[in-house]
């Protein structure tokens, strides 16, 4: 397993094991694919206050029944957002966050969130109060480092140099969507993807990313092919003829380096210049094997740029 550091979370598996689909009611299989993380030593585990329903949060509580079954909350590092937006509209707002908040410690059954992030933004929102409302989180207690999710570099930097100007506790970490396969366009209302200027940005502040869908919701696992999705949201997003040869090119390879295309596609992810930390989502143990051997696969500048068709 890789590892890297985030700003007061401390040492974190550079895979982070997604988690939206787990349940109570699922938890044989939550409780084996977290088992089976911990055993390889991961222990960065993502979920967040609206998987499995906004009021009811059937991933954290199924995570919180986890750690209180196995007594393993000092081993793992707890990731969870909220301000999701509902159907009244943006939830980014101090009351918000602080009943997200409250509903997922009471969930997961823990004291602190090891990194607590904003799920989306709401650029029409000051970054004073939201700032000053996670700082008094963070002093609290109540958790420990600050991210968000689906945020601008733009917006990044005017927090922060509000909270450096202001004493407060700063964002962290970001997460937004870095695959191999390009998202042509949003998969979901004010989510980004990474593009090259992003890229630079986090290059220069060497500022951690947490890449969700990393693996581009199963594009590389060979279920798909042009004009034949399953999912007309996946189809949308990924049918497109870049992807295609990207998906050609990593299958080439991985026949070169005798693994599969999948494990191709996360090698690329963490091969950045910067902090990444991959979040992966399998649901089945099989999955989970494919998606977690990538610790011998390690790309070279020249094999990224054909990975991403720049030559």
């Amino acid at each position: 397993m890789r590892y890297g550091e985030i700003p007061g979370v401390g040492t974190c598996s550079r895979l982070v094991l997604g988690t939206m689909a787990f349940t109570p009611d699922n938890m044989e299989q939550a409780s084996s694919l977290l088992d089976a993380f911990l055993a390889i030593g991961g222990n960065a585990i993502d979920t967040a206050h609206n998987y499995g329903g906004e009021w009811v949060g059937r991933s954290e509580r199924a995570i919180g029944r986890w750690l209180a079954e196995r007594g393993v909350r000092d081993r793992v590092r707890i990731v969870t957002k909220g301000a999701h937006p509902d159907q009244r509209g943006p939830r980014v707002n101090p009351a918000a966050i602080a009943a997200d908040l409250t509903d997922s410690l009471e969930r997961l059954q823990v004291d602190t969130i090891d990194l607590y992030m904003l799920h989306r933004d709401d650029p029409s929102m000051p970054v004073g109060p939201i700032m000053e409302a996670l700082d008094g989180h963070v002093r609290s207690g109540r958790v420990r480092a600050l991210g968000a999710s689906n945020w601008t570099c733009q917006r990044l930097d005017e927090a922060n140099a509000y909270a450096a100007a202001h004493g407060l506790h700063p964002f962290v970490a970001s997460s937004t969507n870095l695959s191999l396969a390009r998202a042509a366009e949003p998969r979901w209302p004010g989510c980004i993807s990474l593009d090259a200027r992003d890229r630079r940005w986090h290059e220069e502040r060497q500022f951690p990313l947490l890449s969700w869908s990393s693996q581009a919701s199963g594009f590389f696992t060979g279920r798909f092919a042009p004009g034949r999705f399953s999912d007309p949201q996946l189809a949308r997003v990924y049918d497109h003829p870049d992807n295609w040869e990207r998906l050609r090119r990593a299958r080439e390879l991985a026949a070169r380096r005798g693994v599969d295309a999948t494990q191709i596609a996360v090698a690329y992810v963490l091969a950045q210049p910067f902090p990444v930390f991959a979040l992966i989502g399998p649901l089945t143990l099989e999955e989970f094997r494919a998606s977690t051997d990538v610790d011998r696969v390690t790309l070279t500048p020249d094999e990224m740029r054909w990975l991403n068709i720049e030559d």
